[in-house]
């Protein structure tokens, strides 16, 4: 695969979550779905879990080699894509006070996103156009990916304005299929292939539109939180990386000092060594990640805090509370409550994101 990739090296597994509920809905099984990738149920049953990219483009792949005949494969993928699952950018989104605003933001802070294209807004004349670049997608993915991301655009863009949005246009670099119903059923029109870009063109005046569930000030402090998020996020450079990764595709299975010496084939005392020569400690790199996947699991919801103490191997939930309450200068109970209430917040129409 090319090295110039315009996406992160970590991603949310929540991503690998839908992809591989598709290929059962779609008939697969489980292992034919994650064949290659390292993935297993557990993991991607984790609310917090991460992967890496190239786990998601396997499991892709697998989908592409078994379903790719399908028409509008892709499509189908991407409009599961609801604005709901991608946590905090969601919300922020969702409470931007205009299409344009949020269009903006959510194109700042795309790598919290599950997007393998580079994307940028072009405005000329009575037009708007988003491009998606696809430098760096595997040529046997490109159409499928390109058809996920467009549909989980789309599919963000309904969720925001509970609305279709009236395309002008809708061009892919790839080449036509021999069915071309399906994409004229999902998009509203029949796209046109072979293009220099993948590209969404709509009426620039769409850009102007009020959201429904605007809250400025709900809207500023998600993107503080996605501000934050995407620095515990950046990938570390040298061993300090390496080992940052390690700890997060495993949050239910955090390993002690010693057992990851064990793992890079090198002693404690040489491993504490390396970190302190690159600015950094253990204990540090594991507290990054704990703080990051708890302030992640805590916003998400759905588990107890002793489940959550648990995954992030925590012996006892006072012992969790209280490394919270350092971080962030409240417990993990306060946290939750400001989340749900920052969340009710912005949907206080009372309609769901859906």
């Amino acid at each position: 695969m090319p090295n110039a990739t315009l996406w992160p090296t970590r991603r949310s597994a929540i991503s690998a979550q839908l992809l591989t509920q598709f290929g059962l809905d779609h008939g697969l099984s489980l292992g034919a779905c994650l064949k290659g990738t390292e993935l297993n149920i557990g993991l991607l049953g984790d609310l917090g879990a991460e992967i890496d990219a190239e786990q998601e483009l396997r499991l892709i792949r697998n989908l592409v080699q078994h379903l790719g005949h399908l028409p509008g494969i892709g499509l189908k993928a991407g409009l599961r894509y609801h604005l709901n699952t991608y946590g905090i950018w969601g919300f922020a989104l969702l409470s931007s006070p205009t299409f344009r605003s949020a269009a903006q933001l959510g194109l700042r802070y795309l790598d919290l996103t599950y997007a393998f294209h580079g994307m940028r807004l072009e405005e000329a004349d009575e037009h708007a156009h988003l491009i998606l670049d696809e430098r760096g997608i595997p040529e046997d993915l490109r159409d499928f990916i390109a058809q996920r991301d467009a549909a989980g655009i789309l599919s963000i863009q309904r969720g925001l304005t509970a609305t279709r949005l009236p395309l002008l246009s809708v061009s892919f670099s790839g080449p036509a299929p021999s069915y071309l119903d399906t994409h004229h059923e999902l998009l509203g029109l029949t796209p046109t292939f072979n293009a220099s870009h993948n590209r969404i063109s709509f009426a620039r005046s769409l850009l102007d539109q009020p959201l429904p569930d605007a809250n400025p000030q709900v809207a500023q402090h998600c993107e503080s939180q996605c501000q934050a998020l995407l620095a515990k996020r950046r990938v570390r450079a040298g061993l300090a990386g390496r080992i940052r990764d390690r700890l997060l595709s495993h949050p239910g299975q955090l390993p002690d000092m010693q057992q990851l010496a064990g793992e890079l084939h090198m002693t404690s005392r040489t491993l504490r060594r390396r970190l302190e020569e690159e600015g950094t400690g253990f204990r540090q790199l594991q507290e990054e990640v704990r703080q990051a996947l708890a302030e992640e699991l805590l916003a998400i919801g759905g588990l107890t805090l002793e489940e959550i103490a648990e995954r992030l191997s925590y012996g006892e939930v006072s012992n969790f509370i209280h490394a919270f309450k350092r971080w962030k200068g409240l417990t993990p109970g306060q946290y939750r409550l400001q989340q749900v209430s920052e969340q009710a917040g912005v949907a206080s129409s009372g309609r769901q994101c859906r």
